[in-house]
């Protein structure tokens, strides 16, 4: 019934126990997860998780705040992206949070590197007709003017995409609907301190939401602060169905609906797969 659009199952503290989660997915009913790489390195590692279970997917992208790591080219996403399973394109987008402390000082100018690397992945995904999944934190003006300025507009030759573990505001959701994309929320609309966030939520029309966990971090309430596994987006679905004014399994359907209409190669490979 649930769907997790956006989980690291390859994460050294997820992996090791992936038997255990996998027996508590089935229990909490998540019959599906999105495996999301974030350097092409790992993507070896993403891509094998999800041949190996026929619940699983794959994406392929470079975090924007990953450095010193193997840049991507245009060529080695697209030629990844056309491997079996694998759905999407990304995480990819831009992260300024703390810019100057973690960066050592340096600008937004100084963050073009950042910028350039998105753009590959917007071609990449412009080409292959795949969704992008997007992080963007604490840059959602450049986000959104460079998906923009590579013709990103929602029109029949955008890739479009999500915006997953969305914080930003209820502008910056009107904005991202307005260019096709999705929004996915994480354990994060759990919290007691995300009230801007909440709006959102009963916001973002019922055909443009998933929900996510981003595991290993950002557990829901009543588990903040401990390991987040897909077994726990129910909880996130629990607190949409309590904004929204409607049923835990009415969001579990919708936004499973949703996953499978945004990521149209998880149907098309479902027969074969699953």
């Amino acid at each position: 019934m649930f769907t997790d659009s956006h989980c690291h199952l390859n994460f050294p503290e997820l992996q090791e126990r992936l038997p255990e989660i996998l027996q508590d997915m089935k229990a909490a009913q998540v019959s599906r997860a999105l495996c999301i790489s974030t350097t092409l390195e790992d993507f070896p590692q993403v891509h094998q998780l999800a041949l190996d279970h026929p619940h699983m997917w794959a994406t392929v992208g470079v975090h924007p705040d990953n450095e010193g790591v193997q840049e991507p080219t245009f060529e080695d996403l697209v030629e990844r992206s056309r491997l079996p399973k694998v759905v999407g394109i990304g995480e990819t987008g831009l992260d300024y949070y703390q810019m100057d402390e973690r960066k050592g000082g340096r600008t937004v100018a100084d963050m073009q590197w950042q910028r350039d690397r998105f753009r590959i992945h917007i071609r990449a995904a412009r080409q292959e007709k795949l969704p992008l999944i997007i992080h963007t934190r604490e840059a959602s003006n450049d986000t959104l003017a460079i998906l923009r300025e590579e013709g990103e507009c929602g029109d029949p030759g955008s890739a479009g995409g999500v915006f997953h573990c969305f914080t930003e505001t209820r502008e910056v959701a009107r904005a991202a609907l307005d260019l096709g994309f999705y929004i996915s929320l994480s354990g994060i609309v759990t919290f007691k301190s995300a009230v801007e966030l909440k709006e959102v939520a009963k916001f973002v029309p019922a055909d443009r939401l998933l929900i996510e966990t981003d595991s290993p971090y950002l557990a829901p309430v009543p588990f903040r602060g401990k390991t987040n596994t897909p077994a726990l987006v129910p909880y996130v679905a629990s607190m949409l169905a309590e904004l929204r004014a409607c049923s835990v399994p009415e969001i579990g359907m919708q936004t499973t609906a949703n996953f499978l209409q945004l990521f149209k190669r998880v149907n098309s490979e479902s027969s074969s797969h699953v």
